[in-house]
């Protein structure tokens, strides 16, 4: 039997809310990691400006560790640490220490990419112009590199719409706890469809809204 989608639509637009939230939480927390890893991994490689083997090799292991892990795995895995952090494994809020964990790493090779496509030469400029280590980092490499990064950043926000949605596997709330209770346990039809256009109108509010940043920003 399928649910009446007009009375079935405020549960709608609290997943949607949900999924909003977690994205939004997720997104500026996995930022405040995997942009300062993603300079640390720059500045301490072979010939960079900090150049320092072990800690950019340790940084190195990190990081391709978590990215190497799927999420729908991470996300159990690290329920303990999930539990210790938030004192719950399901819900929105237990959902978005997981989705740092996977983003964050993501993160920080898409900013570390971002910052190896600046022109050495700039660079080797402000240096010969007495520019310090720091001067240089965040008044060159950042501002140069800074269209890029943010479609970098977009990519990323809408590999965690993806993988919020499968936080639903777990009680995670949002739009794919709702497709897995509803759409694939009830066999409702139209909810999955619902919640499947609701993702696809997501990626693309954001895809277009990074590619409008990243084209402004270029312009500068």
């Amino acid at each position: 039997m399928q649910v009446n989608l007009l009375e079935f639509w405020p549960k709608i637009l609290e997943a949607t809310n949900e999924t909003l939230v977690m994205v939004f939480i997720a997104l500026v927390l996995a930022c405040l990691i995997g942009i300062p890893l993603g300079i640390a991994l720059v500045v301490t490689r072979d010939q960079g400006l900090m150049e320092n083997r072990p800690v950019f090799n340790t940084l190195n292991i990190i990081i391709n560790f978590f990215r190497s892990v799927p999420f729908i795995i991470l996300l159990v895995a690290i329920l303990p640490i999930t539990r210790f952090i938030v004192g719950t494994s399901i819900g929105t809020a237990a959902a978005v220490v997981p989705l740092v964990f996977f983003s964050g790493p993501y993160i920080a090779r898409l900013v570390e990419n971002s910052l190896l496509e600046v022109n050495k030469g700039v660079v080797e400029a402000a240096e010969a112009m007495g520019a310090s280590t720091w001067q240089i980092i965040y008044r060159v490499l950042l501002p140069e590199a800074l269209s890029s990064i943010v479609l970098n950043i977009t990519i990323a926000t809408i590999g965690l719409v993806g993988a919020s949605a499968m936080a639903g596997f777990v009680g995670g709330g949002g739009l794919g706890d709702l497709a897995i209770t509803y759409g694939y346990q009830r066999f409702e039809t139209d909810v999955m469809i619902v919640t499947v256009i609701l993702l696809v109108i997501l990626v693309q509010i954001v895809q277009t809204l990074g590619n409008y940043l990243s084209k402004k920003l270029r312009r500068l």
